[in-house]
């Protein structure tokens, strides 16, 4: 089950206003009633202030960008019979969304009733089309240095962090909000339930070692670093029985140790097909999708994890809020060693770095939305589905489910049709669903692939789903991206009639 519908989980916030559960019924909280905090100021020795404000203005341009939608087509929808029907439909759009609507739906709406759906779909497209252009272009999120982070990881014992959240789109912020890690140095792929898939990463960790053997990157081979797989699995304090992981039936402990199980036969597997000079060291990471506060559980210096020893970071907060810097983060390093004597040093300081920049996500949460989110289940806005969307890097904005076929991951897929239908499809909107695969520019014919790809995934989903896409109530927009370029996203294509 993905939502208990009751009082709490739909909810009203502190200025008695209802919060938004799907695309098609909210009442925004009004600016003014917003706890908000000065930019560059802070209320814990070890939190960031001066990030908290820049990230704070971001999420809320990009949501708003997409919550003005409905609004807006309400206002179209409620004079489409006028005489000066689409004049004043494009004046409410440019107003409300920054972009006029497709002229030929408008103009076929003397003839039945406006096409909505298809209308709503667009919207969202361009909305998406808009928000990756400003993040390839204007790089709002790229405040952080790459290069310092990757020296510091190989100070830690490590030359590649790659992390597997839930595809959740809770999780969505998981690298550079909850960790506050710079995107482009960490590797970030999310799956159903963090069951990430174990070929793929052995793959990317084939990748890995090749580039250190023939170009030394990030460091030469003989470096003495490893390569470190991360599972970040999710639940909710709120409301624990129904708005955790929901492939895992909402127990956080089965979470737990399924991600730990995955962990393990990826590192096997690695060791059993390369010898065990080549072994992965794991971490496995807990976040409570209400607060952003993440649990760490500690490994031992071989590298063995017991689930029941881990660092919670509320209590981090809590106990070192009243301390300098200094011993606020002698603090921290104190109770990862009650948490797990026998840690390693490398680890233990990349784990301290971890709670310590979860502290500022944990003061974010706390002083614009208060002791917990608002939206505390699903309110995501669009499916991305694919290779890609790393300029994703909101809560709540996309359900991923990286693919190369529907078949291979249909579970992922189902997941996220079954939330959409609650979010959209049970008010009458559609699913709307960003099919990318990005490629490198380098590689003869990878474009062609790419948009071959796209157009059997499109094909895929209008088959399995085929009810759904008959009625108007599922939609795709196909995209690709020369990721080697570092340009803009190419728009293929869509499912609707009307060009983006």
């Amino acid at each position: 089950m993905l939502r208990r519908n009751t009082n709490r989980s739909m909810g009203r916030n502190r200025t008695g206003s209802r919060v938004r559960q799907s695309g098609a019924t909210y009442t925004s909280r009004p600016d003014t009633a917003r706890r908000v905090v000065v930019a560059d100021t802070a209320n814990h020795p070890l939190v960031d202030g001066r990030d908290n404000g820049h990230l704070y203005q971001y999420e809320q341009a990009v949501k708003k960008s997409f919550d003005a939608i409905v609004p807006a087509l309400r206002k179209v929808s409620a004079f489409q019979h006028e005489e000066d029907f689409v004049a004043r439909a494009q004046a409410v759009a440019t107003q409300q969304l920054g972009y006029q609507l497709p002229e030929g739906i408008l103009q076929d709406a003397w003839v039945e009733q406006l096409d909505m759906r298809s209308l709503f779909a667009w919207c969202v497209f361009k909305t998406y089309h808009r928000f990756c252009d400003e993040f390839f272009i204007n790089a709002p999120l790229n405040n952080q240095s790459t290069e310092e982070f990757q020296d510091f990881l190989q100070q830690c014992g490590f030359h590649t962090l790659d992390i597997s959240p839930c595809a959740d789109g809770r999780l969505a912020h998981a690298i550079r909000y909850v960790l506050r890690l710079p995107i482009d140095a960490v590797r970030r792929k999310s799956y159903a339930g963090a069951m990430f898939d174990i070929d793929d990463s052995i793959q990317k960790w084939v990748e890995t070692e090749m580039l250190r053997y023939r170009e030394g990157r990030p460091n030469t081979a003989d470096a003495p670093t490893r390569y470190l797989k991360t599972v970040a699995y999710h639940l909710s304090s709120v409301d624990p029985g129904y708005e955790g992981c929901a492939a895992h039936g909402s127990d956080d402990a089965k979470a737990a140790a399924e991600g730990l199980n995955r962990l393990l036969a990826f590192q096997q597997a690695v060791e059993n097909s390369f010898c065990c000079g080549a072994s992965i060291d794991l971490l496995l990471l807990g976040i409570d999708t209400d607060t952003d506060a993440i649990k760490v559980h500690i490994p031992d210096a071989n590298g063995n994890i017991e689930l029941d020893r881990f660092v919670d970071a509320k209590e981090v907060y809590q106990q070192t809020q009243h301390l300098s810097a200094v011993d606020g983060m002698q603090r921290i390093e104190q109770m990862i060693r009650d948490a797990q004597a026998n840690v390693n040093d490398g680890m233990l300081k990349l784990i301290s770095k971890l709670l310590i920049n979860n502290l500022s996500q944990i003061e974010y949460v706390r002083s614009y939305f208060g002791s917990h989110y608002e939206d505390i289940g699903h309110a995501e806005r669009f499916i991305g589905a694919g290779i890609g969307f790393e300029e994703v890097q909101l809560r709540n904005l996309t359900y991923f489910a990286y693919l190369n076929t529907v078949e291979e991951s249909t579970a992922d897929f189902d997941v996220g049709i079954k939330i959409f239908s609650k979010l959209n499809v049970a008010h009458g909107l559609p699913v709307p669903i960003v099919i990318r695969f990005d490629y490198h520019g380098q590689v003869p014919g990878a474009r062609e692939r790419a948009t071959e790809h796209c157009q059997r995934v499109s094909d895929a989903v209008a088959s399995r789903y085929g009810d759904l896409s008959q009625k108007g109530l599922l939609h795709t927009l196909l995209v690709v991206r020369d990721c080697n370029a570092n340009g803009q996203i190419e728009i293929l294509g869509s499912s609707l009639k009307a060009a983006l």
